[in-house]
C-alpha cells in the first residue's frame, strides 16, 4: 500500500487542558472545517463526536480520550482529544507518550489553572513540543495578556503572542495576524469563510509594536537571525517562521493563539500553526528502544522500511467488537494478518483488523505505516505500555508509568448471577484503565476497587451497569492508606524449615530493611555473594517480597518506600525449593517491618478553591478545620480568589457540598493528588481502630 501522504505531512497532536477550557469544542471545530463532520457537535446538547460514551454526554465531561483523523491543506492531522479532570489523568499521560505535539488550551478568563499546570509538566516530561490557544475571548473578563502572563508566571514558559485579538468581550469579532500584518474576521455564523483585511486603524500602532516584539524575541532563539536581525536587515516572514518553528520543536519557545470555538472564531489559524509550527514524525529525535537481550540502547528511524517497533497506549473493551488496542508505530509497518512480538510477553500476536478510528466509528485499513496511529482487534496479550516489534529485531521501548490510586470502594453484585459477570466486567475494565485496580480484601473477603477519586470510580461502576449489565451494591469510597517504616532494621534472620512425611520445607534468608523517601515505592536489592543462596532462588525471594509488600502488619494496608537488602541465608541440598524461599521472604519482611517502627500514611492532595471574595475567612477556616494547609492566596479577575492549599484526602469527603452551601454556589473546587505523608497519631488511632 503507498503511502498518501509523505511523513513530513504527518502531525499526531493532542489537545489538553484543565477542565471546561473548551478542549472538546475546538475539536469538534477541527473536525468540521476540516470536512469530517457536516454539521458542528456540541457538548452542551450532547452531539459531539469525540464525547461518544453515554457517561461522557450526560456529564458533559470528556472521559476517555478519543482518536481521530482530519486532513488539512494537504496534511494528515491525527487529533487525539484528552480528559481534563484530573481523576482521568492516566488518559492524557498515555496520549502524551505517543504524540508528536500539543494543543494547549486555556481559558482566556481564568488563565493557567490547576489541570494546566499538570498536563503542562506531564508534557515536558515527554518533551512534547505545544503551541497555546487561548479561547473563550469572547466572555466577560476574558484577557489575551493575562493569559500570556500567567503561562509565563505560573508554567515557567517562553510565551510568545502570534495574534493580537479584535474587540474583547462581547464585540470580539477577530484576530490580527503578526506575522503578515493582516486582520481576520469571522462575519459568518459557522466562521467557515474567514475574511481577511486591512488592521483597524485604531490597533495599527499597537499591532507594529507588538510584531517588533514577535520579530525580536524570534532572532534572540536563531543565532542566524540574530546576526541578520542585529545587522540591521529586515527578517522575511518565511525565516521567521523557520525560527519560530525550530524554536518550538526544540521546546525554547511557546506560540499562543487566540479565539472562541464556540463562536467559530480562530480555529482555522490554529490548524495552519499546527502545521507550520508543531513537528512530523521526521523532526522529533528517533525513537530510542533497549535490547532485551543484551540491554543495549537501539534507535529506530520513522521509516517504512526499517525494522518494526510500535507502542500500545490504549485498550478499549468494546461490548460488540472485543478488545481494541490503539497503538503508535515509530518505525517499520504493521500489516493485517502478520505475526508480530509482544517483547514485554515475550509472546508473539497475530495482527488481527486493522482499523483506523474515527472516535467511536471505524474504517477497516490494510496496513499502518511508521509515524501514524492505529488500532487493532483480536490481540490476546497486549497491554497499556507494551512495545510490538518483530521477533528477529526484538527491542523493548520506554513504557508508560501511571500513578497509584488513591481512593477505594467495596463492591458486591446484587445476585450470583451477577457474581460471574461482575469478575468479567472488572477484569476487563482494569484491562482497560492502569489506573483502576480490583483486589480482594484477605480479612473480610470483599472486592475492593480503586481509582484516582469518586468520580473516577463512579464513572466506571456505571459503566459496569450499562455495558456489562452487571447489578452491583458499592459501599462508601474509603481512603488507600499505606504503611511504612520509620528506622531501619539489620539482618532480619528468618528460617523456613517444615518436615513432613518425606521431603522437607528449607528456606532461609537475612535481610536488610531501610526507610526509603516519599514516591520511591519497593526496591529490592540483592547483595548475596559466594553462593550461600543458589541463584534460582533469588527470583523467588523477590517474589515473596513483592506478595508480603501487598498487606502491612498495622492494618493490612500496602507497605511502600522500603528498601529491602537480601545480605545472606542458607539453603539446603534437599530441602530447599522456591516455594520455602518464598515463605521464608515472606516472613522475614513481615518481621522486618514489625521491628521497624511502622507508621500509616494517607494521600495528601493539592486542592485549589476558586471563590468571591466575601466568603475567604468562611472557607479558610473550613480547609483549615480539615487539617488543611493554606499554601497561598491568588487573585483572580472578577473580585475573585484562589486559594491553594494540601489537604489529606481523608477529609475531603463531602467538601463540594459544604463549599457550595458556604459560598451559596458560587464556590469551586479541584483537587488533585500530591504525596503520601504521615498521619497523626489521634488519627491514625481512629482508623486503626476501625
Amino acid at each position: 500500500m503507498a503511502r498518501v501522504y509523505p511523513l513530513e505531512k504527518y502531525r499526531n497532536i493532542g489537545i489538553i487542558a484543565h477542565i471546561d477550557a473548551g478542549k472538546t469544542t475546538t475539536t469538534e471545530r477541527i473536525l468540521f472545517y476540516t470536512g469530517k463532520t457536516y454539521r458542528i457537535g456540541s457538548v452542551d446538547d450532547g452531539t459531539t463526536v469525540t464525547d461518544w460514551m453515554v457517561q461522557e454526554r450526560e456529564r458533559g465531561i470528556t472521559i476517555v480520550s478519543a482518536a481521530v483523523t482530519a486532513e488539512w491543506k494537504g496534511y494528515q492531522i491525527n487529533v487525539i482529544d484528552t480528559p481534563g479532570h484530573i481523576d482521568f489523568t492516566a488518559e492524557v499521560q498515555r496520549s502524551l507518550r505517543v504524540l508528536d505535539g500539543g494543543v494547549v488550551v486555556f481559558d482566556a478568563v481564568q488563565g493557567v489553572e490547576p489541570q494546566s499546570e499538570t498536563v503542562w509538566r506531564q508534557a515536558d516530561r515527554y518533551r512534547v513540543p505545544r503551541i497555546c490557544f487561548a479561547n473563550k475571548m469572547d466572555r466577560v473578563g476574558a484577557s489575551y495578556e493575562n493569559t500570556i502572563a500567567s503561562i509565563r508566571e505560573r508554567l515557567g514558559a517562553n510565551p510568545i503572542a502570534m495574534q493580537l485579538p479584535i474587540g474583547s468581550e462581547a464585540s470580539f469579532s477577530g484576530v490580527i495576524d503578526l506575522l503578515t500584518r493582516q486582520a481576520i474576521y469571522w462575519e459568518d455564523e459557522l466562521g467557515r469563510e474567514p475574511r481577511v483585511g486591512e488592521i483597524p486603524a485604531e490597533l495599527k500602532d499597537q499591532a507594529e509594536e507588538m510584531r517588533a516584539q514577535l520579530v525580536e524575541r524570534a532572532a534572540e532563539l536563531d543565532d542566524e537571525l540574530t546576526v541578520k536581525f542585529l545587522e540591521g536587515e529586515e527578517l522575511t516572514v518565511e525565516e521567521i517562521k523557520a525560527g519560530l518553528r525550530k524554536a518550538v520543536i526544540e521546546n525554547k519557545a511557546t506560540l499562543v493563539f487566540c479565539g472562541s470555538s464556540l463562536r467559530n472564531k480562530g480555529v482555522q489559524p490554529v490548524l495552519d500553526a499546527v502545521i507550520d509550527y508543531l513537528p512530523s514524525p521526521l523532526d522529533i529525535p528517533p525513537v530510542t528502544g533497549t535490547d532485551p537481550e543484551t540491554g543495549q540502547q537501539i534507535q529506530q528511524h520513522p521509516d517504512d522500511d526499517a525494522p518494526l517497533s510500535a507502542l500500545v497506549f490504549k485498550i478499549v473493551s468494546d461490548p460488540y467488537v472485543g478488545r481494541l488496542a490503539y497503538f503508535r508505530v515509530y518505525s517499520g509497518k504493521i500489516t493485517q494478518g502478520t505475526m508480530v512480538l509482544n517483547s514485554v510477553k515475550g509472546k508473539k500476536e497475530r495482527i488481527g483488523r486493522l482499523l483506523r478510528m474515527y472516535a467511536d466509528r471505524r474504517e477497516d485499513i490494510t496496513e499502518v505505516l511508521a509515524g501514524d496511529i492505529g488500532a487493532v482487534l483480536g490481540l490476546k496479550d497486549s497491554f497499556t505500555g507494551d512495545t510490538l516489534c518483530e521477533a528477529q529485531h526484538p527491542l523493548l521501548l520506554e513504557s508508560i508509568s501511571f500513578p497509584e490510586p488513591v481512593i477505594q470502594v467495596a463492591i458486591e453484585p446484587k445476585t450470583t448471577a451477577d457474581q460471574d459477570k461482575m469478575a468479567e466486567a472488572l477484569r476487563r475494565l482494569s484491562e482497560e484503565d492502569p489506573t483502576f485496580r480490583v483486589h480482594t480484601d484477605e480479612n473480610t473477603g470483599q472486592t475492593l476497587i480503586s481509582g484516582m477519586g469518586e468520580l473516577h470510580l463512579d464513572v466506571l461502576v456505571d459503566r459496569m451497569v450499562r455495558e456489562f449489565r452487571v447489578q452491583a451494591n458499592v459501599g462508601r469510597p474509603r481512603v488507600s492508606y499505606r504503611e511504612t517504616i520509620t528506622r531501619p532494621i539489620m539482618n532480619v534472620d528468618y528460617k523456613y524449615a517444615k518436615q513432613t512425611g518425606g521431603r522437607g520445607q528449607y528456606g532461609h534468608v537475612v535481610f536488610n530493611l531501610e526507610p526509603l523517601d516519599r514516591g520511591q515505592g519497593i526496591v529490592f536489592e540483592n547483595k548475596i555473594v559466594g553462593g550461600v543462596i543458589p541463584k534460582e532462588y533469588f527470583g523467588a525471594i523477590q517474589k515473596g517480597v513483592e506478595e508480603a509488600t501487598e498487606g502491612g502488619v498495622l492494618a493490612g494496608y500496602p507497605v511502600t518506600d522500603v528498601k529491602v537488602t537480601l545480605v545472606d541465608g542458607s539453603y539446603h541440598e534437599v530441602d530447599s525449593n522456591e516455594m520455602a524461599f518464598k515463605m521464608a521472604a515472606i516472613f522475614a519482611f513481615k518481621e522486618g517491618i514489625q521491628k521497624g517502627a511502622p507508621v500509616l500514611l494517607e494521600p495528601i492532595m493539592k486542592v485549589e478553591v476558586v471563590l468571591p471574595e466575601e466568603y475567604l475567612g468562611d472557607v479558610l477556616g473550613q480547609l483549615n478545620a480539615r487539617r488543611g494547609t493554606i499554601l497561598g492566596i491568588d487573585v483572580r479577575p472578577g473580585n475573585a480568589q484562589a486559594i491553594r492549599a494540601v489537604v489529606p484526602l481523608a477529609e475531603m469527603f463531602g467538601y463540594a457540598t459544604e463549599l457550595r452551601s458556604q459560598t451559596q454556589g458560587r464556590g469551586v473546587f479541584t483537587m488533585e493528588f500530591e504525596h503520601y505523608a504521615p498521619v497523626p497519631e489521634s488519627v491514625a488511632n481512629k482508623v486503626l481502630n476501625r
